[in-house]
């Protein structure tokens, strides 16, 4: 991978943006009650992924003077000289426009609408505004990050349906925990860069409270889909095994054996995010069982 090429990748956050491209997929899978539409999940995920690395691009340029003195940003595009601030701005405003062609004339307006909304809640509203602005930045601004499930929804169906809705209260709920572990370890690099994270302003064992309750939030929301009928047994079993394994960190989180447990935290809760929307997507397909059927029994022309 040349230099360049790898310095604009960078700014696209791949890892992040995989994870919220990863739910905005399963969000389309679980729209429909067997295989979404071929073309419109094509282009939904490639637009959808345009989008979250445009807004990804922005937040590297509207944060280039925070991740300069931050030892975990420190080595950016922006702050090591590699790229300049027009070059990301460009990048970040071609990729914007491509994925609001391809959601708006390939997909649908509902789609394209939405995803930009959550580009500008994202990369101005949070970014340049909630981060500087308050402790509780994350839970504010953390609707922006949770909407991927209903978008995917919505470019597969062209609606926006409760139990779409339902997956981002999952992710919304999800959010503060899952970050505020990483603010718990990186609290100097903030208060270094002068944001006001949670753990800098009324310190970690405020924030440590602050996980646990949104931990046990987030175990009770979880079970919403079985409650609700959006789900079955299969995937409740998954959730309360997931869900206690997630209470186990917060609770050891209130004393930990050491720094990096924190960061033990914000490991689990990306592996536990991917494994209870593959819980939802395997009990979708366990429950609809003549495209399981179709599926297994699908031969290859020739």
């Amino acid at each position: 991978m040349s230099g360049t090429f790898h310095r604009y990748f960078e700014l696209t956050k791949p890892r992040v943006v995989a994870l919220i491209v990863f739910t905005a997929v399963i969000g389309m899978l679980l729209a429909t009650p067997g295989l979404p539409p071929l073309r419109e999940s094509l282009l939904g995920t490639v637009g959808i992924w345009l989008a979250a690395a445009s807004a990804a691009a922005i937040n590297h340029l509207l944060d280039r003077r925070i991740d300069a003195v931050m030892a975990r940003t420190a080595g950016r595009p922006l702050p090591t000289g590699g790229l300049n601030g027009t070059q990301v701005l460009l990048f970040a405003l071609a990729l914007g426009a491509l994925s609001m062609a391809i959601l708006w004339f390939g997909v649908n307006p509902l789609t394209a609408v939405l995803t930009f909304a959550s580009l500008i809640g994202y990369a101005v509203i949070y970014t340049a505004y909630l981060k500087r602005a308050t402790p509780q930045n994350i839970v504010i601004g953390g609707l922006a990050g949770a909407a991927p499930p209903a978008l995917g929804w919505t470019a597969v169906t062209g609606e926006l349906h409760p139990h779409a809705l339902l997956l981002v209260l999952i992710v919304f709920v999800w959010t503060p925990p899952h970050f505020w572990a990483l603010a718990i370890f990186r609290r100097a690099d903030y208060a270094r860069a002068d944001i006001p994270m949670l753990p800098v302003v009324y310190g970690v064992n405020y924030t440590r409270w602050h996980v646990l309750l949104y931990t046990v939030l987030l175990c009770v929301v979880t079970v919403l889909p079985w409650l609700t009928g959006m789900s079955g047994l299969f995937y409740l079993g998954g959730a309360l095994v997931l869900g206690g394994g997630f209470l186990y960190y917060a609770i050891r989180l209130m004393n930990p054996p050491d720094e990096l447990f924190a960061m033990k935290v914000f490991n689990y809760s990306i592996v536990y995010l991917m494994a209870l929307f593959a819980f939802l997507l395997g009990d979708h397909y366990i429950a609809s069982e003549p495209p399981i059927r179709a599926l297994l029994e699908f031969q290859p022309v020739g």
